[in-house]
């Protein structure tokens, strides 16, 4: 028996059932490389779900981790760190330079969504708008914004007055938003459906709706957040700034951390004991979360998610099965026709890579924004095979 067989095994008798057995037992990583306990390695084009912004074991994020742990691991909300108040004013100016904002820090990002739609409440009004193909998180809250009727179904009744629209119609979103509504909640790019991207049209439209009715223009920037599109939100393209912004994943480069920033006069709807998390604002989290910021500037990596992304959609496409190549910068997902994409996933992880299907003919990728040209041309060479393998040839 293999060790990934023994601690498979130990996996599913010591923890709960909400993953299914797990693809690999992994043991450590560098860059953008993986091994796992049979000493097999993997190069990582999923990020832990957008979460590992500077791959695996970058020596900024190990510095800065170890430096503060040696000097402050935790207070409690009772008291505020320096590195708590400096990532608030990094991403204040980061998310929406010379707008007046406030942040709360949580650990992940359906905390973030949370937060978020418990300060929609906090305007007097309780509907909320979503987007079809929306995923916010699987807490009660959140997953009342999710439209998937699986994931929502055996946890009903869940909180809140909800209406979901189409993504991207605008004409469906001025049918829905009304004087009643709190809050409109959009993924400028949505990663759990397959990565469909927002237009400026549509995210401009939604601003001007929201403003009209007096209701909060929120978006969900937990996986599309940090760089990972090529400017710090996706949003940036369009050049709308909204009432709240929510982030996680990338933040902390694999730290838990997830942040609700407002803006304006949402900034002051929270008042003491409204809100509030154990681990929130952690120095230790926060100090990571300035070490991913730093090396992002330092090491260009914006402009890399760009150029990195734009030669993964370029290559994957060249191959006649792929049907519809979405996405921006390292976010990227495909359509495939005539292969099973979980088949595909299965067929790519034999062979040495880690992607990730998020329906029965659509891929995602999302790898580090420290990824290569090297590892990118490597990907596309082999992904004609990976599809082979699935069952289908070309």
């Amino acid at each position: 028996m293999s060790e990934t067989q023994k601690w498979t095994e130990r996996y599913a008798g010591a923890l709960m059932n909400t993953f299914g057995p797990p693809k690999l037992v992994l043991e450590r990583g560098e860059g953008c490389r993986v091994w796992d306990v049979d000493g097999n390695a993997y190069v990582d084009f999923l990020g832990g779900i957008a979460v590992n912004t500077l791959g695996h074991a970058h020596p900024a994020l190990v510095t800065a981790v170890t430096s503060q742990l040696e000097t402050l691991g935790h207070v409690s909300n009772f008291f505020a760190t320096v590195p708590q108040i400096e990532l608030a004013e990094r991403l204040l100016e980061l998310a929406a330079p010379g707008v007046e904002g406030r942040v709360f820090f949580c650990s992940s990002g359906a905390e973030a969504n949370e937060a978020a739609f418990k300060l929609s409440r906090l305007t007097g009004r309780t509907h909320v708008v979503a987007m079809e193909g929306a995923f916010h998180g699987r807490t009660m809250g959140s997953l009342a914004l999710t439209s998937k009727a699986a994931y929502r179904e055996p946890f009903e009744p869940l909180p809140g007055d909800v209406t979901w629209v189409p993504y991207g119609d605008a004409e469906a979103l001025a049918a829905a938003v009304t004087e009643r509504t709190a809050a409109v909640v959009i993924e400028p790019v949505q990663g759990e459906a397959g990565v469909n991207v927002a237009s400026t049209e549509f995210l401009t439209t939604a601003r001007e709706i929201t403003a009209r009715h007096g209701a909060l223009l929120w978006f969900d920037e937990v996986q599309s957040g940090m760089g990972r599109t090529g400017t710090w939100l996706a949003s940036h393209a369009s050049g709308v700034t909204p009432d709240v912004v929510t982030l996680a994943k990338g933040l902390g480069g694999g730290l838990p951390i997830g942040a609700c920033l407002a803006f304006g006069d949402a900034a002051g709807l929270f008042a003491p004991g409204n809100h509030g998390t154990t681990f929130g604002g952690n120095p230790l989290v926060t100090a990571a979360a300035l070490a991913v910021i730093d090396t992002i500037e330092a090491e260009g990596l914006l402009a890399r998610a760009v150029e990195m992304g734009d030669r993964l959609r370029a290559g994957v496409a060249a191959d006649p099965r792929v049907t519809d190549v979405r996405g921006v910068g390292v976010l990227v997902g495909v359509t495939v026709s005539g292969v099973d994409a979980p088949a595909a996933v299965a067929a790519a992880q034999a062979a040495g890579w880690i992607i990730n299907a998020t329906g029965p003919d659509r891929i995602r990728f999302a790898p580090p924004l420290v990824v290569g040209a090297e590892e990118i041309d490597a990907f596309v060479a082999a992904w004609p095979g990976i599809l082979d393998a699935a069952g289908v040839a070309s």
